[in-house]
């Protein structure tokens, strides 16, 4: 009777029984209690009230506190149990530091208070106590309210096949509690550009977005952890703004803040881990080939305790459609750096040491440079300045034209004339200009001396026109040499304007009486 109480339902059962007149023995023989516990119970109930209808009508509160009144009074009388009580908040403090044992806690215990519990009772106290503290809630998740992530703590594995190492890879889980769909993938690290990726990899495979994503406090997606304003780095940043989701970290050292993805884990542990332990691979696509296969499995898998339903069909019907859709465009990591313009105005990322224009006028300003894996934009307080295509040569150069120096672009555009360049621009003006440019590129033995006299000539053309430097080449033509300086001159003297001498006459039509050159070979 000491250790083990009657039950309530005991107890009203003697009482109505004595008070149809059974003896105590009958009592006690139909419930099945000993005859002292039976007996004491009467008087302990019948000393409060001898009016057994009254005792009956109490609540199940009222009646035990008369009927195990005596229980509770020595539980208050026992000094040690007070004693103990009153440590045990304490105790449980002091076992969750580094190297405290209950032994030890127990050790102390005993030298303060000599005559205190032994050590067996003393762990069933100390534990029943911290049992209080550990009670666990249940949560009521909505549909595509809330994707939960984590790491695995176990890798997986592939042996590469060029070098022989076996490569561990980090695995990535994600779930929606709601319908326990979930999403598995093995990652090459954990840094914050795989993590990302697997994040994204993630949305296309739900089709959707969920309204919030909680993360645990990973390096990767936080700069600083707090229990109230987490502060998430910059790729987080850029990815809840593209798919218009919200990121929330659990509390630091509380891993039921993440329970659903917690126990995720362990059912990867034994429907997707377990089936490949004896699989080899040997490449990073091969595992994920492989996770994805089981994947489908344990989606598929009915549930244990829901007849005719799995996560696939629960997914499908009732939270697919709920989730936010994706954006139209793919999401691009951005990635920003300061740097300082150097003298030959340009700017270097140091991810692939290749070097970008820009405005010359920039040099020695310090700007800012975003880029992503296609495009370089660089701003100084705040207006873009230079927009480039991303490339990936290391220590070349990307250059624009139009940022270099006037002396710079002359030197570039010089070094790309050609012969047939300079023709092409005298044809647009006339037939006589191509012939004079013509001959100015055959009166040196190399061509590019010829380059600056034929940039003049043409140059020629925006200070009297066209059709006066068409003019001033055809008399040009007529002389025993040509070149720049006759040219301008004629055009300086307006030579040009002056009547054109007239045509020569017609030959003299051949004859049998005139003789000609072959007559006297």
């Amino acid at each position: 009777m000491a250790n083990i109480p009657a039950r309530m339902q005991q107890i009203r059962l003697i009482l109505q029984l004595h008070s149809r007149g059974e003896k105590i023995r009958a009592i006690s023989r139909q419930i099945n209690l000993d005859r002292n516990t039976v007996r004491a119970y009467l008087r302990r109930c019948l000393l409060h009230n001898s009016d057994v209808d009254a005792l009956l009508g109490l609540s199940d509160e009222a009646l035990g506190q008369i009927a195990y009144e005596p229980a509770i009074e020595k539980k208050k009388g026992d000094k040690r149990i007070i004693d103990l009580e009153g440590r045990l908040p304490e105790l449980v403090r002091e076992l969750s530091k580094t190297g405290v044992t209950r032994q030890l806690l127990w050790q102390e215990y005993r030298q303060s208070r000599p005559d205190g519990y032994g050590y067996t009772q003393f762990c069933e106290r100390l534990k029943a106590y911290a049992r209080k503290g550990d009670a666990v809630m249940h949560f009521e998740h909505k549909a595509a309210e809330r994707l939960m992530i984590d790491f695995a703590g176990k890798m997986l594995s592939y042996v590469d096949n060029r070098t022989g190492e076996v490569v561990d890879c980090p695995v990535f889980v994600a779930v929606l509690p709601f319908s326990g769909y979930s999403y598995v993938e093995a990652l090459p690290s954990q840094c914050q550009e795989d993590f990302v990726a697997a994040i994204v990899n993630c949305f296309a495979y739900l089709g959707g977005v969920p309204a919030c994503v909680l993360i645990d406090n990973l390096k990767s997606g936080v700069k600083r952890a707090n229990r109230y304003e987490p502060a998430f780095t910059e790729l987080l940043e850029q990815l809840s703004l593209h798919y218009g989701c919200s990121f929330m970290a659990t509390r630091v050292a509380k891993p039921r803040d993440k329970a659903s993805v917690e126990r995720e884990v362990q059912l990867a542990y034994q429907r997707i881990y377990a089936p490949l332990r004896n699989e080899h691979f040997s490449s990073l696509r091969g595992v994920n080939l492989a996770i994805k296969e089981q994947l489908a499995k344990h989606h598929r898998q009915p549930f244990q305790r829901k007849a005719g339903s799995n996560r696939l069909a629960l997914f499908q019907q009732q939270e697919r459609d709920l989730l936010k859709a994706l954006p139209a465009g793919a999401f691009a990591v951005k990635y920003s750096i300061q740097a300082k313009v150097q003298r030959n105005y340009h700017i270097v990322i140091g991810q692939d040491w290749h070097y970008y224009s820009v405005p010359h006028e920039y040099i020695h300003k310090k700007v800012q440079v975003v880029y992503t894996s296609k495009e370089v934009e660089v701003y100084y307080q705040h207006e873009r300045i230079a927009l480039h295509q991303r490339s990936r040569v290391k220590y070349g150069y990307t250059t624009l034209p139009g940022h270099m120096p006037p002396a710079h672009r002359h030197y570039l555009e010089q070094r790309g004339w050609t012969g047939e360049h300079f023709l092409d621009q005298a044809s647009r003006i006339g037939p006589s200009c191509q012939r004079a440019i013509e001959q100015i590129l055959s009166g040196k033995m190399f061509i590019e001396q010829t380059y600056n006299s034929c940039l003049g000539v043409l140059r020629l053309a925006g200070k009297y026109g066209d059709a006066r430097l068409e003019a001033a080449c055809c008399r040009a033509l007529r002389g025993h040499r040509i070149n720049y300086m006759v040219i301008c001159n004629i055009l300086h003297h307006n030579l040009d304007k002056l009547e054109q001498p007239p045509e020569p006459l017609s030959q003299i039509p051949e004859h049998d009486n005139i003789r000609g050159p072959g007559a006297y070979q």
